[in-house]
């Protein structure tokens, strides 16, 4: 099975730079997701991957080979677009056997691989139906099954799933996935679905205007992003201008208007400015109750979102915080106008130096 190697990669669409020096390495039997903004180069690096589109700069190496002058259909990728592009005239073994036919083999040869796949997505018994006769969801697997029946063992996916509706699309992704593990198989997924990348990924990569911002496990990202950007583009984050009052072996004290927060950060001297990020779902949010390492405020607007409460506040010092409050945990007794108190976990607050460019800037996402 294949690693993947990126080095150096470059494109440019004549004043556009689509990307710029990306250099990424995706391991055997490793899931990676490619998430950012539109237009940061996410579909445009696989398809320098897949041979769709030249590089200007740099190489493509799958299992140690380099890809350059290599034609697509010799490349062994298989790579599957969101929309679903299946030959309508063919039934769907006439699909997924298409590969193996143009390569040369003989129909006995690729059936039994053709109706294990076929078994593998639960579709056999639709093997003489025409695609059109197939939900969206049926035809992706389809689709997926093609790539694997031309012996493909790097899989691209650009948006596979986008076109379909949410549950279908929540269903769908962990049966690929599931498929994927089960074979072994290496996959590289473009995705605008933040939730989606979270969820079935073993890496995600940021991306924004053409470079890579930061990678690694998503649980390493949405916790300790090392990034204003990724705070801010992975999930959600309230963003506040700080300085640092105090440090200490076990952490620092910022200071946010006239209100003191503990950090866990230990890298910042007393009288820098910095940034801090606190997500929503980290803070708790309590009536009327002051005192250290709160930010108070006053209730500004509250919005019921099904498995939680979501309170806008305002704190003393004029920003506006979000907070999320799981209606599992019952309801609170809070109103508009309300003071209130929000409490955050030291470990939970991100410490990060302001951005050259201004905080403002930082977090735009073109």
């Amino acid at each position: 099975m294949p690693d993947l190697r990126i080095v150096n990669l470059a494109k440019r669409f004549g004043p556009i730079m689509a990307l710029e020096d990306i250099n990424l390495d995706v391991h055997d039997k490793e899931y990676v997701s490619i998430i950012g903004p539109s237009g940061c180069g996410k579909s445009t690096l696989i398809k320098c991957i897949a041979g769709i589109i030249d590089p200007d700069e740099g190489e493509v190496f799958v299992d140690g080979k380099l890809m350059r002058h290599i034609p697509i259909q010799h490349r062994r990728i298989g790579y599957v677009f969101q929309e679903v592009t299946l030959f309508p005239h063919m039934r769907i073994i006439e699909n997924v056997s298409y590969g193996p036919r143009v390569q040369g083999e003989k129909p006995q040869d690729s059936k039994v691989l053709v109706t294990e796949l076929l078994n593998l997505i639960k579709l056999a018994d639709r093997a003489d139906s025409f695609p059109s006769e197939l939900s969206g969801g049926a035809q992706q697997k389809v689709a997926v099954s093609r790539a694997l029946a031309s012996g493909s063992t790097l899989l691209l996916f650009d948006e596979p799933f986008g076109a379909l509706d949410a549950k279908v699309r929540t269903e769908l992704r962990y049966e690929i996935k599931k498929m994927i593990n089960d074979l072994g198989l290496t996959v590289l997924h473009v995705t605008h679905d933040q939730e989606e990348a979270m969820s079935i990924s073993d890496k995600i990569v940021i991306m924004k205007g053409g470079r890579i911002v930061e990678e690694g496990s998503p649980l390493e990202l949405y916790m300790r992003p090392k990034m204003i950007f990724t705070a801010n583009f992975l999930g959600e984050a309230n963003f506040l201008k700080a300085k640092v009052t105090r440090q200490s072996d076990t952490g620092s004290v910022v200071k946010v208007g006239d209100m003191f927060l503990q950090t866990s950060d230990r890298t910042r001297k007393a009288g820098e400015e910095v940034v801090i990020a606190i997500r929503p779902e980290f803070m708790s949010i309590a009536p009327g109750f002051k005192g250290e390492d709160t930010l108070v405020g006053k209730v500004v607007g509250t919005r019921f979102m099904g498995d939680m409460i979501r309170y806008e506040v305002e704190i003393v010092s004029g920003e506006i915080m979000f907070v999320e409050h799981p209606i599992c945990f019952g309801e609170l007794d809070i109103q508009l106008e309300d003071e209130v108190a929000l409490k955050i976990p030291k470990h939970l607050v991100a410490v990060y130096s302001p951005p050259e460019r201004g905080l403002e800037k930082e977090l735009q996402l073109e």
